[in-house]
């Protein structure tokens, strides 16, 4: 018998069984009326040649937004979902291939789909579009209740684990999925073989809708009240009321998704090396991961591959991945594995919980250990032990030598941080001392996401008044970022739609500093378009003298998301060749929602195939 671990996939997978699957047709029917025949008719051939040479397939799938019942912690709610499922189907596709996906929205609210295979420029760029990046106002308009939109992408220089999330509101905590890319056929992973894959999402539940939290912290400017659970593929674990049947297989309980790596199949035999892919889709938390007396072996993150680093704990940042090879090496019982939260801010609130899943071995016995056998537990580090989380991040790099530019173009500065707005007559001002309301920004920017038109159909079609391309390079006023007591003049940032603009192909090297103002924090910061290199991390001020000394020119990891550390500092590289608009944000999304955030306009180069296709016939136009 094939030897499997027990009860950990996804549920709802589309793993092997997409709605249709073609060879893969290069470029768009709606651009053919857009640019003269023959330009169009040649790239049309050639993305159809490289798909033909690769043997790349094309899948189309439906993804029908409804409201379901689901219940945890004992309540019932109706939250929003993908096709009935939560967590949401699991893609799964090879690196070259290429996914239609029609997103149907029969909920009661506007919503956008945000697929990671596009954080990276495709080769050749012609074969895929920024149109179908999906955050709202961004690159779209939403879709209404009612309406459908077609997205189109081809996964190129990718393998490993992605997924893919609602980006309207806050609807992706309840709106996510896993989006596995393996090797082209006949290409075999860098390293062991393993027995069994299985993808892991850690979430977070609310006793209540999502939504309301987030329009009541809008309403009043306080912070929004916390989750009240974390989860592993939509469970909170056998620690909750109501959760610890679904730690059980077998078990019919909430749809039959289950939280357990105890929800596989079949139980894993002792000797076997099991793939885990592990996804933070949480809103608001970095998250420590452990599991009982098995250490882990990570080979990728952010699909991209990495040299293999054992460890016993992970920090996942949301909006990251990491994957991890795991031995089953102990004795055969019951085990689990366990997250909880990293949180470095100060007199923040958060979800002091943990959530847990079961690796239950086969031991060979004539009948199950069952629940009477009590798992091991994990030992968890502190919820604000920087120093594991370091640790952790230090150890991630690519598995050989990569080209970091020595010559670089735009050298830019940002601070990432939260700050204060003072109260306006009439508005509500829950923020600290009841006179002010929570706001974040970019270099003193707090980002407004327009709501007329979204930013990249109007760069496209020239439309004025809806952004400016005067963000700046560098912060308005220098000051001792990390200092204990920044003066409260700097606290107040300036609302607008500010993009920068990017000349096609330029390098970038861009250094992300934290403040202190209000609190220090680590900021997960996501790059829509691109993976970039991360050259360095710090504590403190970022000294360019001192610190380029630290600089990883040889390995230095390959990510869509860093974590900037609190009270610290990290440089990202990459090269602008995505024509287009991109967002770069942080994934708390509480502070995406407060402004911590700004967006690059990369312009077009020369020629059609480096220029910004037409926009499909059918993308949402927001009157």
């Amino acid at each position: 018998m094939e030897p499997i671990l027990h009860a950990l996939e996804a549920p709802g997978s589309f793993i092997g069984v997409p709605t249709t699957t073609t060879p893969r047709r290069g470029g768009r029917q709606h651009s053919l009326a857009m640019a003269s025949p023959q330009p169009r008719l040649l790239f049309l051939l050639s993305c159809l040649a490289l798909a033909l040479i690769a043997g790349a397939e094309e899948h189309h799938h439906e993804f029908i937004i409804q409201e379901t019942p689901v219940k945890r912690l004992c309540k019932t709610h109706n939250i929003v979902t993908v096709n009935g499922q939560f967590p949401g189907p699991t893609l799964e596709v090879r690196e070259g291939d290429t996914l239609v996906i029609n997103v149907v929205n029969k909920a009661q609210y506007d919503i956008t789909i945000h697929w990671y295979v596009l954080v990276r420029f495709s080769h050749p760029p012609e074969c895929t579009t920024g149109w179908a990046d999906g955050p709202e106002f961004v690159t779209q308009c939403p879709i209404k209740p009612g309406g459908s939109y077609k997205y189109r992408f081809t996964i190129e220089g990718q393998e490993g684990t992605l997924w893919w999330h609602a980006h309207s509101s806050w609807l992706r905590a309840t709106v996510y999925g896993a989006l596995i890319i393996r090797p082209k056929e006949g290409k075999e992973y860098p390293f062991v073989k393993p027995s069994r894959e299985v993808p892991l999402i850690l979430g977070e539940w609310w006793n209540a809708n999502p939504v309301d939290v987030i329009r009541e912290a809008q309403r009043t400017g306080g912070a929004p009240n916390v989750s009240d659970a974390f989860t592993i593929n939509g469970q909170p674990g056998d620690f909750f009321k109501c959760s610890e049947k679904g730690t059980v297989p077998d078990d019919d309980l909430d749809h039959h998704l289950l939280s357990c790596v105890g929800c596989m199949t079949r139980k894993p035999f002792p000797g076997e090396t099991a793939l885990l892919r592990f996804i933070n889709g949480a809103l608001n938390h970095e998250l420590f991961v452990t599991i009982a007396q098995h250490k882990m072996t990570v080979v990728g993150v952010d699909a991209s591959y990495t040299k293999p680093f054992t460890t016993e704990v992970l920090m996942i940042a949301p909006g990251q991945t990491t994957d991890v090879l795991v031995t089953m090496d102990q004795a055969p019982t019951r085990y689990y594995i366990a997250a909880r939260a990293y949180v470095s801010g100060q007199n923040v609130g958060f979800d002091n919980t943990t959530t847990t899943a079961v690796i239950e071995y086969d031991c060979g016995c004539a009948s199950d250990f069952g629940p009477k056998i009590q798992p091991a537990f994990p030992a968890l580090p502190a919820f604000n032990d920087t120093a594991t989380a370091t640790a952790f991040s230090a150890g991630i790099k690519s598995p050989d030598k990569v080209k970091v530019h020595e010559n670089v173009d735009e050298y830019l500065f940002f601070t990432v941080g939260l700050g204060l707005f003072n109260c306006k007559p009439g508005e509500l001002c829950a923020g600290p001392n009841n006179n002010t309301r929570f706001t974040a920004s970019m270099n003193n920017v707090s980002f407004v996401f327009p709501k007329t038109d979204s930013l990249l159909h109007a760069h496209y079609y020239k439309i004025p008044g809806v952004f400016t391309t005067d963000f700046p390079a560098h912060p308005p006023v220098q000051f001792d970022y990390t200092a204990k007591n920044v003066s409260q003049a700097l606290w107040q940032p300036v609302p607008a739609t500010k993009l920068y603009p990017l000349r096609f192909g330029s390098v970038v090297q861009l250094v992300l500093q934290d403040t202190s103002i209000v609190t220090p924090e680590n900021h997960p910061i996501h790059l829509h378009g691109y993976d970039f290199l991360i050259l360095a991390q710090g504590f403190g001020n970022f000294d360019p003298k001192k610190d380029v000394e630290k600089f990883n020119y040889v390995d230095p990891p390959q990510r869509n998301t860093v974590a900037v550390p609190v009270n610290g500092w990290a440089v990202i590289q990459f090269v602008a060749d995505n024509p287009g608009v991109w967002l770069m944000h942080c994934h708390l999304d509480v502070h995406i929602t407060w402004g911590l955030a700004m967006a690059f306009l990369v312009e077009d180069g020369y020629g059609e195939l480096q220029s910004l296709e037409a926009p499909p016939v059918d993308l949402p136009m927001c009157s």
